[in-house]
């Protein structure tokens, strides 16, 4: 029940999304140019999710700037194959009801009826290759990457800061 409110709250804040003159500030503040170009191609709903996983992070104490870029850059890999709000709906709803033919349907091309489950599930490997080419640290890269891994115990740095922004998402 709780990840149903979670994604209800979600919708609401994708409708009326918009950030604010300090969130920019804070964004240009923490991107260097080629990748505040990236944040730009966002949608004003992502913009405003990756800045609240940005604000999770920070108010619990975490302030480390290759984290803190990969949670504003975590779903720049959606503006490959852009969705709409309600697809989006779609995506989430079937994950959730229909998981094996989400994941079918997921490893297709993105185009048509299944485009929805193909961006939700490749958007972090997307995301990494334009962070790659705009010249994000290999860390950024692979935090971008990872961010929907699943939790597991941490055995590196990299997995900690990777489980850290899995969570940030799921809790904002």
């Amino acid at each position: 029940m709780k990840q149903v409110r979670h994604r209800i709250s979600q919708f609401f804040l994708y409708l009326r999304a918009q950030p604010t003159p300090a969130d920019l500030a804070l964004v240009e503040a923490t991107l260097p140019p080629a990748l505040r170009v990236l944040f730009g191609r966002m949608t004003l709903g992502e913009q405003v999710h990756s800045l609240k996983v940005m604000h999770w992070l920070r108010a619990h104490g975490f302030d480390r700037a290759e984290l803190l870029q990969a949670a504003l850059l975590h779903d720049v890999g959606k503006s490959a194959a852009p969705i709409n709000l309600i697809e989006r709906v779609e995506a989430v709803v079937v994950r959730w009801l229909l998981p094996r033919q989400y994941a079918r349907w997921a490893g297709a091309e993105p185009r048509g009826w299944r485009k929805p489950f193909v961006t939700a599930t490749q958007h972090p490997a997307w995301g990494a290759d334009l962070a790659a080419q705009a010249g994000a640290a290999p860390l950024v890269v692979s935090l971008i990457r990872r961010h929907q891994e699943e939790e597991r115990p941490p055995l590196t740095d990299e997995d900690r800061l990777s489980d850290l922004l899995h969570q940030a998402e799921r809790d904002t």
